[in-house]
Parts: structure tokens; sequence; C-alpha cells
């Protein structure tokens, strides 16, 4: 095992899938020279050069166009949105052209791309730069979806998703980048769609994907102080979704809280609520709440923002409420599904 930022272990999932596979290129705006809006592509370019990591305009449209009709034609290209704020400009050829090829084409041409890079809110990036749109990507057929939370799920999610012969959204969040955690060393790849525990529990079943993962194993830890045991479930793919995993630890468990940073309408909770309510009603002894974004567009102002955002009082909040330890279900803080 290694300890490595979660930067860090993107990084090296690069570097060693493209060191295996020639094919493999990486694109996007300052990749190259700057080593990424974020430093992912730290280092990148002088190991494999300037035809294999490549500095693009600030053009989305244009340089996903590039990399959907560099997979045509036998190549496997990550392409880095500076945020997926900006993918708002390169939806066409993600949803039209990337996501639809194969089909469209009658099996003649595989898309083997990932499109990766930040979501979600950071600090202070008001409200065109905080936006969580993994529910957008998740609602169209023939693409993979891909949200990690520790550096070591980030290392092994993004080699999987690279080797994958489909189109991959692979989210990644601004404020994990500098967060640390172990890491094995050598080959190291997660199946997608294939949950992990991140926390074992008898009382409860939290759900949350990449940073409200943290969020919800820091609720836990001081649940546990108060005698509830939480399970804390990490999706990890949000599509293809692993539900015979939230399945088992909803039979398991009896209540269900699902904590997300985006808006609470048609998020990807309420796909997870759909999951439940078909295959694990019966198991249920308490309405399954969603903590969620607050249905607003992101503040600027920092105490606004926290305001806006899940936190672990919301998500402690949630659990009381569906073990009855207080009387009100659904408040601003939680929605019932």
């Amino acid at each position: 095992m290694s300890i490595l930022t979660y930067r860090e272990a993107l990084n090296q999932a690069m570097r060693e899938e493209m060191r295996r596979d020639e094919t493999i290129v990486l694109m996007g705006e300052e990749v190259g020279f700057y080593n990424g809006a974020y430093k992912v592509s730290k280092g990148m370019l002088d190991e494999f050069g300037p035809m294999r990591v490549l500095d693009t305009p600030i053009t989305e449209l244009g340089f996903t166009g590039l990399g959907v009709g560099a997979a045509m034609s036998g190549l496997r290209p990550i392409v880095e949105m500076m945020t997926f704020n900006f993918s708002m400009l390169a939806l066409d050829q993600i949803v039209n052209s990337a996501a639809k090829m194969l089909y469209m084409s009658g099996g003649q041409f595989n898309i083997p791309m990932v499109i990766r890079g930040p979501g979600g809110a950071g600090h202070q990036l008001g409200a065109q730069h905080s936006q969580s749109l993994e529910s957008w990507f998740c609602y169209v057929p023939g693409l993979k979806v891909v949200a990690p939370a520790t550096p070591a799920d980030a290392k092994g999610l993004l080699k999987a998703s690279i080797r994958d012969n489909n189109p991959v959204v692979f989210i990644e969040s601004e404020v994990l980048y500098g967060t640390r955690g172990e890491v094995p060393d050598g080959e190291h790849v997660i199946p997608l769609g294939v949950a992990e525990i991140k926390r074992p529990g008898r009382d409860v079943t939290i759900i949350a994907h990449s940073k409200m993962v943290l969020v919800a194993l820091e609720a836990s830890v001081e649940l546990a102080t108060e005698g509830i045991e939480a399970e804390v479930l990490d999706p990890r793919t949000l599509r293809p979704l692993d539900t015979e995993a939230i399945v088992n630890s909803v039979k398991k468990t009896n209540r269900v809280v699902i904590v997300e940073e985006g808006w609470e309408y048609a998020g990807v909770g309420a796909q997870f609520v759909d999951v439940i309510q078909r295959a694990a009603f019966d198991y249920l002894d308490a309405p399954v709440l969603r903590v969620t974004g607050l249905d607003v567009p992101m503040p600027y102002a920092k105490n606004l923002q926290h305001l806006v955002l899940p936190d672990k009082h919301r998500v402690k909040d949630a659990v009381n409420s569906v073990l009855y330890r207080k009387q009100e279900i659904g408040d601003r803080s939680l929605q019932s599904a």
C-alpha cells in the first residue's frame, strides 16, 4: 500500500494505463504544459509527449467530438473537462455521438472513451461552477457513470473505465483532490458496477456517493457514540448500479437514508428509492429519506454555501427520523421519498 492523494491516484492510473497501451491519449484544456487545472495530469506531458497529451482550445464541443472520432478510429481517448459544468457545452457530442454511436452503427463502432474531470461544489465558486450533474448523464442509455469517493477507488475505477469499450463519464469531486488514503501498489482495477460497504452497520443504511461518502462516514462515527450503527454504502458506479448490494443492505437494516450533493428533484437518489421500493419494500420499517442540496442555485457567500450543502447534522437528523427518535419526518433539511 501507498498513501496517495486523490489527484495522485488519478495521475497514477492514467500513467500506468498509458504505459500499458500506446493507443491511450489524454486531451483537454491545460492538461499538458499547465499540468491540468487541478494538477491531475502533472508530469504526463514530459513522459508521453505532445502527441499523446494534447492541450486543446477552449471548445468543449470541439475537443469532445475529436475524442469521439479518435475512439472510432482505434484510439482510447481520455477527455478532461476542466469542470463538469463546462460539459454542458459538449452534451451534443456526449449524448448524441458517444452514447449512441455503437447503436446507430449497428455495432460497428465502439467508443472506448473516458470523459473525466471535477464536478460538484468547490469552495465559493458560485452558481455556474458548483453543480452536480451526474443525474443528467445517468439518464442516457449508452453511457456509464462513475463517481469515486476515495483515492483507492479513484485509481481502480479509472483504470477500469479506461479499459472499458464504452463511453464512461467519470466525475471527480473538486474538494477531494487533496484527500489522502491507502492505494494498493501495482495492478489495481475495480470492476464497474460494484458497490462497496464503507462502514458496516445494523440499524440504518446510508447510501452516498462521491464526497458525500465522507459526510456520511463522519455522521456515522458520531451516531455510533449514541448507540446507532449506520451502514454506509457507496455505489461507486451510478450507471450501471449495483442494485443487489443496495437491496441486501436494506434487508439487513430496514431503514434507509440517501445523501447526495445535487438537487433533490430527479436526482440520482430518486433512482435508488425506486430500486428499494420495488425490490425491498416489505423490509422497510420507515419511509426512505433523502438528504440533498437545497433547491436553489449555489450561493457564492461561504455561510450560504454551507447552508445549501448536506452536512453531518442533516444526515444525523434524517437517521434519527427513520429511527423515529424525533417526532417529525420532513423539513427543509431532509425530504421524504
